[in-house]
Parts: structure tokens; C-alpha cells; sequence
């Protein structure tokens, strides 16, 4: 009888190099075991950053009617969902590609445009799938110094860093404005500097999942979309995700907006039916509740104050932050922190693999889950 770790080795040993050192994707506590244990109900799932205010009504509708045609492929151009996203942006339906999730197409990005002998920049404390879609290409992922711990973005990005890293063999940079898993963000003025050093022929990939939380803050006034330079710039990508400001994460959808060139040769790539019906119909659906979406917003903007607050107070360092959720260091109690909560049925996100051992990231989740998060805390 076979070993699952020496079958393992055994397939491992037949897979690409840049697959075989490659670990999959942490996604955090088994939240699907964790809740068969306890009541779902005494359970705060604070490590994800999904929005517990929910979907829009519109999405529910959607899915019912859609659910009369699952037995029929969905449209595997997306087209209107397409139509209506080129209306709210103001581009053309060809310069837009959808994704299972923009996950799916963070990771197509490093598969076409980057391979062995390439190289990949992204900043230190960015986002972790880079690092897999630069290893799973066969590409050197070059990580950038991010800001030090006092400066006013604290481990966020510092883009002259990332200019300064762009050498002869990149092909590809990965920027979150806002970033995860640190909250902080880049300004227009920093980006407008970056973005005019970068050669012509290297693919710039902002990710923009948490921008609708960054657009609605009137206090990040230097905050600004970077689909603002893509008309000026034809190797600049942005992309977006209907997880997080509209609540659909349980769906999977994502898009990118790029130059129509850029996006007819990922096309070549991209699954055939790789966004499914309920999903299309859901997201369609949303985009015109804009009220649904406004009132979601400022309920986060609110408990997210009110929490960093109550955490400062505590006197914790907590990260400044554009999105729903909130980066707070703990130092050395940090491990037994996280254990401790658990054991009260408080899910939060530990950084250790991101190089911050000493750090927590915290969803804000509804009032009343932040108050049990803040007297599970207490107890502590």
C-alpha cells in the first residue's frame, strides 16, 4: 500500500520546477470544521474579510431566477456582465476579462507574461499570492522593501523601492492599493511618479480588491483608482473583485480592466466557462443597487473607526487602513492571542506567513461582533 507523503514525492518529482517547491494556498482556519464543532451561531468569523452586512437583495433575486437555467453552461463571454462593468468604468467591453474570483486571474498573469529566466516585483508584506503565481510560472520573485514600522503607511508600499527593484529581466509588478494584508495605501502623486519610470514592456498589475471601501473615505483624499492612468499606459492592468464591498464571495467573481491587446492574449488562457451562471447573474445585479452598496460602505467605515479606537485604547499598534479590516500587532503574546480567541470562538487571521509574527489581521465584522471580539480580548 502507497504513503500519501512518498506518492506525494513521487509526483512532485514529475511536476514543473517551478511547481515543485510550491505549497498551495493557506486560506486561513478550516472554518468548515470549526463551525460542524460549535453553534454557527456563537461562532465570529473575523479572518477573511468577507462583509458581514451581506449582499445586496438584488443578488438574491438574481440567483433565484438563475437557478431555473443551472442545467445550461453559462455564457461563456460574460457578456453582459461585460457590458455593464464597461458602462460603470467607462471602457470598452474588450478591454475587460473575467475570473473565477480575481485570484484566477492574478495568477494567469504571471503564466503568460513571465516564466524561467523572468522576474517578478511586489513588495514585501504584499499580498501572498504573488509569490505563488511568480513560483507556479517558473519566475525569481524579487520582494522590495516595504516602509519601516514608524513611517506614516506602516509597511505598506513604498513604490520608489519597487521602481528601483524593475531591472532588465522583469516582466511583471504586483501592487495592492489597498494592500492586504496591511490595510495602508499609495497616493495619486506616488503612483503618478511610479508608474512613469516603468519600461513599456513591463506589465503593471494593480490590485484594487478593497477599492470601493478606499473610494468611499473622504479622509484618504491622495487615494485615487489607477484606472485613472490606464488610458496613458497600455501595460497597466487593474484588477477588481465582487467578494468583498459587494459580498459575493461565495460566488467568485473577479475581473481585470486592460489594454484590449493585453486582454485578448489572456483570453487565450482563460477557462472556457470559468465564471458560472449564478455568479454572472448575482453580479450583474448588484452593480445597479448603489444605495445597498453606499449603506455597506459607511456601516464598515464606522465599525472600523470605532474598533481601531477601542483597540488603540487597549494599546495596541494598529495599522492605518482603507479597508474592512485592520492589521493590529500583539508582539510577543501574539500566538497565544490568537489561541486564546479561538478557544472563545473568535476566528482572526495570524500573519506569521507573511512575515509578521507579531501581527494579527482582524475583519471588522457587525457592532455586536466587535464587542465580543473586544471582551474576548479583555478576557484574555
Amino acid at each position: 500500500m502507497s504513503q500519501p507523503g512518498a506518492d506525494e514525492a513521487f509526483f512532485a518529482a514529475l511536476a514543473q520546477p517551478g511547481i515543485r517547491g510550491l505549497r498551495a494556498y493557506d486560506p486561513g482556519h478550516d472554518l468548515v470544521a470549526l463551525r460542524a464543532r460549535r453553534d454557527p451561531e456563537l461562532l465570529i468569523e473575523l479572518g477573511s474579510n468577507e462583509n458581514p452586512q451581506g449582499a445586496s437583495p438584488a443578488a438574491r433575486i438574481a440567483l433565484l431566477d438563475a437557478m431555473h437555467q443551472v442545467h445550461r453552461y453559462p455564457d461563456p463571454l460574460g457578456g453582459d456582465l461585460k457590458r455593464a462593468l464597461a458602462e460603470r468604468h467607462g471602457v470598452q467591453a474588450a478591454q475587460l476579462i473575467l475570473g473565477n474570483g480575481s485570484h484566477e486571474l492574478l495568477m494567469q498573469f504571471a503564466q503568460v507574461f513571465a516564466g524561467p529566466g523572468d522576474e517578478i516585483i511586489a513588495s514585501q508584506y504584499g499580498f501572498a499570492v504573488y509569490a505563488l503565481a511568480a513560483q507556479a510560472a517558473g519566475a525569481a520573485l524579487r520582494q522590495a522593501p516595504a516602509f519601516p514600522r514608524d513611517h506614516a503607511m506602516a509597511r505598506g508600499h513604498d513604490l520608489d523601492a519597487i521602481a528601483a527593484s524593475i531591472g532588465p529581466r522583469t516582466r511583471l509588478v504586483y501592487l495592492a492599493n489597498p494592500n492586504n494584508p496591511t490595510g495602508t495605501w499609495f497616493g495619486r502623486a506616488a503612483f503618478d511618479a511610479f508608474i512613469a519610470r516603468v519600461p513599456a514592456d513591463v506589465v503593471v498589475v494593480v490590485d484594487e480588491a478593497y477599492a470601493e471601501y478606499a473610494d468611499h473615505d473622504t479622509d484618504a483624499d491622495d487615494y485615487a483608482s489607477a484606472l485613472a492612468w490606464q488610458a496613458s499606459h497600455r501595460n497597466l492592468v487593474v484588477t477588481r473583485t465582487f467578494s468583498k464591498a459587494h459580498a459575493l464571495a461565495g460566488l467568485r467573481v473577479g475581473y481585470a480592466i486592460a489594454n484590449a491587446g493585453l486582454v485578448a492574449v489572456m483570453e487565450r488562457v482563460r477557462e472556457s466557462f470559468n465564471v458560472n451562471s449564478l455568479g454572472l447573474a448575482a453580479a450583474r445585479a448588484v452593480l445597479d443597487d448603489a444605495e445597498h452598496l453606499r449603506w455597506s460602505l459607511a456601516r464598515n467605515a464606522e465599525q472600523r473607526a470605532l474598533l481601531a479606537d477601542a483597540l488603540r485604547e487597549r494599546g495596541w499598534f494598529v495599522h492605518p487602513s482603507l479597508t474592512n479590516f485592520l492589521l493590529v500587532e500583539f508582539g510577543g503574546r501574539t500566538a497565544a492571542i490568537e489561541a486564546g480567541l479561538l478557544a472563545q470562538g473568535v476566528v482572526v487571521r495570524p500573519m506569521a506567513g507573511y512575515g509578521l509574527p507579531g501581527c494579527l489581521r482582524i475583519t471588522v465584522g457587525e457592532a455586536g461582533e466587535n464587542r465580543r471580539l473586544l471582551a474576548a480580548l479583555d478576557a484574555l
